[in-house]
């Protein structure tokens, strides 16, 4: 496999509260700090990435957050624009309202249209190399496939002219392991890995696209060895336990009935951990990431998943 930071553009997805945006930041961010051109785009425009870096909204036009990082916001409209007047060289002014609603109808009758505008951009930024890397923050799982796969679809609809040939570059792109990757962010829970073990599958099948890596995000630490956990189990008898609190001056049950219940879980989410690497490709790197006992998810938050990042990256 290509390390993951050799390529030229990144696509980052998973199934919905899994922290997809967190890692595609903490990306972003990883790679900025760490010398490369980092353009961070988020494909919905809900504002998250703003969020996470502390600062004012973003739009389509790129702005820099940090040294060697800029943000940016997808808007179809915008998208529309900008491919009006690079590919088709026709200069538009002012608002398009009325082209926008007839491209509403024909993406709305014709598939992939619209996600091979929002595709293209990213590609475009690419081709023109304005940055040393493009990560996106894509659409989750249930949607990634039919955007990766729409110029394909395109290409296979459409056997000459100029749409053609635009959906064609985008293929080179999207095809080339060496410039173009999928994430895919999970959590080691039963349906985020049923998920990713699915979503596997389909971008093999489907898409021309290379599965670069999977993240696992939220992984519990290792409370107790093979030895410790043999004292825990002494500890949990009755007996010491009265004992323990009577030596703490409090109640020693609900502490010991607590870090049972993080042993449980940490047995049944490696359990899903061996499920997930056992039905991915051998080949295809998964990095872990360790579960940080935070509400917040700011810039504090995403330096700290960078690090993680970076240290699972082998930096």
């Amino acid at each position: 496999m290509i390390p993951l930071l050799d390529r030229r553009l990144l696509f980052v997805t998973g199934k919905g509260g899994v922290g997809k945006t967190t890692v595609a930041a903490a990306l972003a961010l990883f790679a900025s700090e760490h010398g490369r051109r980092t353009l961070v785009c988020e494909s919905d425009a809900r504002g998250d990435i703003a969020a996470y870096f502390e600062t004012g909204p973003t739009g389509f036009s790129a702005r820099e957050l940090l040294p060697d990082l800029w943000a940016m916001s997808m808007n179809t409209e915008a998208s529309l624009r900008e491919y009006l007047r690079l590919s088709l060289r026709i200069p538009v002014i002012g608002r398009i309202g009325p082209l926008a609603k007839a491209f509403d109808f024909v993406a709305t009758a014709a598939p992939g249209v619209r996600e091979v505008l929002i595709v293209g951009k990213f590609c475009y930024e690419v081709r023109e190399r304005h940055y040393d890397l493009v990560v996106v923050d894509a659409s989750a799982t249930g949607h990634i496939v039919g955007q990766l796969s729409a110029p394909q679809t395109i290409n296979e609809l459409v056997k000459v002219g100029l749409i053609r040939s635009q959906t064609g570059w985008m293929l080179d792109i999207l095809s080339d392991p060496a410039r173009t990757g999928l994430v895919a962010v999970t959590t080691p829970e039963e349906m985020p890995v049923n998920e990713t073990m699915e979503l596997a599958a389909r971008v093999k099948e489907e898409t021309t696209v290379e599965l670069a890596s999977v993240v696992v995000n939220r992984v519990l630490p290792e409370l107790f060895g093979r030895t410790e956990e043999e004292i825990f189990e002494q500890l949990c008898h009755k007996e010491l336990t009265a004992e323990l609190g009577r030596l703490a001056g409090g109640e020693a049950r609900t502490v010991l009935e607590a870090a049972r219940l993080a042993v449980t879980l940490r047995r049944t989410r490696a359990g899903h951990l061996e499920r997930l690497r056992s039905g991915i490709d051998a080949k295809v790197p998964m990095l872990y990431l360790p579960f940080l006992f935070t509400r917040f998810h700011g810039l504090r938050t995403i330096r700290q998943v960078a690090r993680s990042l970076g240290e699972e990256l082998g930096f």
